[in-house]
């Protein structure tokens, strides 16, 4: 007859487990191929935990010790690198799992894909508790793989959290296999009684897959949270189909170092309408993949994962709900319809204000929660004093909407962070003709020193440019994030005519395309006048050197050719006439008939580059 083993020398390795359940099974959920399906990986992860634990038959006397982290964490990885299936909990109709990601979760996740299992393993250990290459190694040793020191180099070169890992309680949710969510993948019919019956049970088998967890750091529970009391996001339930939508306490923003739309909360008087919220989700779940909702350069479709509510209220007399996936803004209005406009990767400025309502030539903006003034000031009227704005709960009074056609709005937003963001910061935002305003950025002319970063367009230089040279911007249209004036160049005109200012403007938009043009504001000319322009990246911190080129009648009718390069230009050739100069600009005068010109400039290090497309 087999010995009685006794329970205490096993209650160590079973504190252990449930000390850090989080996070073991959060490195099983990391290591598992994202191929598997977060479903599949959640299940499996809380099996390979289970299976962790040693069974008192499984080791005989004499090995009666408890297992310590490394060789907890390496059952863990052996289970998950074999590659098979633990016996899992099963329920029809219903699918598990974390929230979705955001911008930094998902590249971090796209870097996992690129590495193998070991390779994950390695990385998430890393992640989770911070370790060094040499405790890396022995964990994965103690897992089986065979070549660790190799598994571990590969995982340190690929981008991670900041030294010390995430710990158990700053797990990002999206790697979270303990808060999940619960949705049915069964139409909604009777069913839904059973799919929630089975919700609850199959929650709590998960949670029952590590021994003694009640009170841990552990699994979800089937309410929705987490056994640590904090929120798991959303659940699936009624009425309609509509989500518990997420939200963050007011104060969110205070609290966190990510300061973007995942910190707003949610306002507006009707924000607990769940009829009102309802209807709005149902408007964004049933949005195809060409809805015509979608701005150009944002995604269309379903919300990718968690629908968090922005604001639900009355303005202007319609219901409007605003509503936010991690990636993108959903806008419902009743009556209206749906619109969405890409917003990921936002920041304190592009993530400052949204376009609640256009009504009759206004727009009315929602304020993060983060600004502390608000003004208005006309584009085109840059001399002229800042105009104080109320927004009573961060919605502000109407606005004169969009500008003439092709240029960004006629009224700038003046906005100012809370000191606990920022001291003294102060931006401008411009309406583009979409959801979100476009940051507006200024870049003063160069000297003989290294480029300057784009500055804040609020300072009096940068509104009289932006005054003059607004409608030269490429592209002002939905889906753009930002636009930047870039003076490159200052020319002195012939005859003491004054002074030429050569400028690029450049937009960038949410997809991460963009496009730029060359401008030029002449003394007489109220207006600068758009010479070229061309997608890509010219102008932009990764193609710094551009030249313009135009033609300029004097004030006694001598036509001249004006150019001008941006700080590395060291010479000026134009082919034709056969003109050339030294230095950063050039001024010909044209003594005979009109022939085709070709410009080009020389850089500081002898490479060549020609002007952007001439505009026809």
């Amino acid at each position: 007859m087999e010995p009685h083993l006794p329970e205490e020398p096993f209650r160590p390795t079973e504190a252990a487990l449930v000390h850090d359940y989080r996070r073991l099974v959060a490195l099983a959920y990391l290591t598992l191929p994202a191929e598997r399906g977060r479903h599949s990986r959640v299940l499996t992860a809380h099996a390979a935990v289970r299976r962790s634990l040693p069974s008192r038959r499984a080791l005989p006397l004499g090995r009666r010790r408890p297992a310590d982290g490394t060789e907890l964490r390496g059952r863990v990885l052996r289970t998950a690198l074999a590659g098979r299936r633990p016996l899992l909990p099963r329920a029809l109709g219903l699918r598990l799992f974390p929230p979705a990601a955001d911008g930094q979760e998902t590249a971090f996740d796209q870097a996992l894909r690129t590495l193998d299992g070991p390779g994950r393993a390695a990385w998430a250990l890393r992640a989770l508790w911070g370790c060094p290459t040499g405790e890396t190694v022995e964990v994965l040793r103690a897992a089986g793989v065979t070549r660790a020191e190799a598994a571990a180099a590969t995982a340190a070169a690929v981008p991670g959290p900041p030294p010390g890992g995430w710990g158990g309680p700053g797990l990002p949710a999206a790697f979270d296999a303990c808060r999940v969510q619960v949705r049915r993948t069964d139409p909604p019919t009777g069913r839904r009684v059973l799919g929630a019956a089975l919700a609850a049970v199959l929650l709590a088998a998960t949670a029952a897959l590590a021994p003694r967890l009640a009170g841990a750091d552990g699994p979800a529970r089937a309410d929705g949270g987490s056994a640590d009391g904090r929120p798991a996001g959303p659940v699936t339930g009624p009425p309609g189909g509509l989500a518990a939508l997420d939200t963050v306490p007011p104060d969110a923003w205070r609290h966190t170092a990510r300061i973007d739309f995942s910190a707003w909360p949610a306002r507006g008087d009707r924000r607990t309408d769940r009829a009102l919220l309802g209807r709005a989700l149902d408007a964004w779940r049933a949005a195809g993949p060409a809805a015509s909702a979608a701005e150009p350069g944002t995604p269309a479709g379903p919300p990718g994962g968690d629908a968090r509510v922005l604001y639900a209220g009355d303005v202007d007399g319609a219901a409007v709900v605003l509503l936010y996936d991690a990636t993108r803004i959903a806008r419902w209005t009743d009556g209206e319809g749906l619109r969405l406009a890409r917003a990921d990767s936002s920041d304190v400025t592009t993530a400052a204000a949204v376009t609640l309502r256009r009504t009759g030539g206004t727009v009315r903006y929602l304020l993060a929660p983060w600004i502390a003034e608000a003004q208005s000031r006309p584009l085109d009227r840059p001399d002229e004093p800042a105009h104080g704005l109320a927004a009573p709960d961060g919605v502000t009074a109407p606005l004169p909407a969009g500008g003439a056609p092709g240029c960004p709005g006629g009224t700038l937003l003046h906005l100012r962070s809370s000191p606990q963001i920022a001291e003294q910061h102060a931006f401008a935002l411009a309406d583009v003709g979409g959801l979100l305003p476009a940051h507006l950025t200024y870049t003063p002319p160069p000297e003989q020193a290294p480029a300057r970063a784009p500055r804040e367009a609020v300072g009096a230089e940068a509104l009289r440019a932006w005054a003059a040279a607004g409608c030269a911007v490429p592209d002002a249209s939905p889906g753009v994030r930002a636009l930047n004036l870039w003076a490159f160049a200052v020319q002195q005109l012939p005859a003491d005519a004054g002074r030429a200012t050569w400028m690029c403007l450049r937009a960038d938009r949410w997809a991460g395309d963009g496009s730029a043009a060359t401008a030029v504001l002449l003394p007489a000319e109220g207006r600068a006048r758009r010479t070229g322009g061309a997608p890509g990246r010219a102008c932009s911190r990764f193609e710094q050197d551009t030249v313009g080129w135009t033609w300029w009648r004097s004030a006694v009718g001598e036509d001249y050719l004006l150019a001008a390069g941006s700080r590395r230009v060291t010479r000026i050739d134009v082919r034709g006439p056969g003109w050339q100069a030294d230095g950063r600009t050039l001024a010909v005068r044209r003594t005979g008939p009109a022939v085709p010109v070709q410009v080009e400039a020389r850089l500081e290090t002898g490479f060549r580059i020609g002007p952007l497309a001439p505009l026809r």
